[in-house]
């Protein structure tokens, strides 16, 4: 089987060569590159199973990489990179469509843990489900593949993060699912985010999936526990 190919985009050389030789001990293809616009370019070549991206770069910052990606519908793992640590940051790359935030500095053994972790929950999201590639709740249809909801009137791009916590959901239908097991299948570890975090993911698939976000018909709070889909 060949070795994952990962892309550090880090314009110090030396924290991208101490980061690329330590992913590579543990079996990883590496390529470095240092400017944010040869990255974008690089990844949309394709190829690459998951970007180690920095935010503060040449040419093009990581969060507008990310951004742009996302909306060219590239979903390609991320793991942000970056020596900001305030909270806004780790939202702001969440919501650009980031998979994970780490702050430097940084221990390598957490970040290959959080490497393992990403490219785990791609794994599981790439093999077939047993739920199936859809999920029909009322007149919306959710296309896991495509990360759209479709309605009668429109089509709504969901995130990876949303799109994840719904196949999740369904293929463990009827039943109630703590968020604690939510936050370990979609995101892999218990650090950051909290489960509040789900908590505000469940309320935006609400607006979108919901006849009544105030009053839920398809995915239900079970106070205490976590929640219950129930197409």
């Amino acid at each position: 089987m060949s070795a994952e190919r990962l892309l550090v985009v880090e314009d110090e050389p030396n924290l991208a060569n101490v980061i690329s030789d330590n992913l590579e001990l543990e079996g990883f293809e590496v390529e470095i590159v240092g400017d944010g616009l040869r990255a974008l370019e690089r990844i949309r070549e394709g190829g690459t199973s998951l970007v180690l991206l920095d935010v503060m770069l040449p040419g093009l910052d990581g969060f507008s990489i990310c951004e742009r990606l996302r909306a060219e519908e590239n979903q390609v793992p991320i793991l942000f990179l970056t020596a900001k640590s305030e909270k806004d940051d780790r939202v702001r790359g969440l919501q650009a469509g980031g998979d994970d935030f780490l702050t430097k500095p940084f221990d390598l053994r957490e970040l290959i843990l959080r490497v393992r972790a990403i490219l785990r929950r791609t794994q599981w999201y790439e093999a077939p489900s047993e739920a199936g590639d859809e999920l029909v709740l009322g007149d919306m249809r959710v296309d896991f593949k495509s990360f759209t909801v479709h309605a009668p009137d429109r089509e709504i791009r969901l995130s990876s993060k949303e799109t994840m916590i719904l196949r999740y959901l369904s293929e463990r239908v009827g039943e109630v699912v703590p968020r604690a097991d939510i936050l370990d299948r979609v995101w892999g570890y218990d650090a950051f985010p909290t489960t509040r975090t789900i908590d505000n993911f469940i309320v935006r698939l609400r607006r979108v999936l919901e006849p009544d976000a105030r009053s839920p018909r398809f995915i239900h709070t079970v106070r205490g526990s976590g929640y219950r889909l129930t197409p």
